[in-house]
């Protein structure tokens, strides 16, 4: 008995597709891993600007921001704003990130530095 010649193939179409299939979803979970550590990257970068910043806070707005800009460009990001309100710094950093050839996102983040306050009762 001869089997039937129109399914001649179907087997190899059907392992592409699902090979097809298994690279778009790893494809998918790399870029929002990537996305991922863009993000953790920015909050890092923020929050050690903000700390380095905020020692300088002290001698006014334009030394506490270089300082600050200093330590979120080590790590690999870029100091979008600053601002210093007393003692208190604000800090926002930004990183690029590339979560698939050919794409290009920011991610962004904001952190705030000093003293900490007690109410007297």
């Amino acid at each position: 008995m001869l089997k039937d010649e129109g399914d001649r193939g179907a087997a190899t179409v059907f392992v592409l597709a699902v090979g097809l299939a298994l690279v778009a979803a790893g494809l998918a979970v790399a870029s929002i891993g990537t996305a991922r550590v863009g993000r953790h990257q920015a909050h890092s970068a923020a929050d050690l600007g903000a700390l380095a910043g905020a020692q300088e806070a002290i001698y006014g707005e334009p030394a506490a921001c270089t300082r600050a800009a200093q330590f979120v460009t080590a790590n690999g990001g870029d100091m979008t704003f600053c601002v210093v309100d007393g003692l208190e710094i604000v800090v926002r950093a930004e990183v690029t990130v590339r979560p698939m050839p050919g794409m290009t996102r920011h991610a962004e983040a904001a952190a705030r530095a000093g003293p900490v306050y007690i109410p007297i009762e």
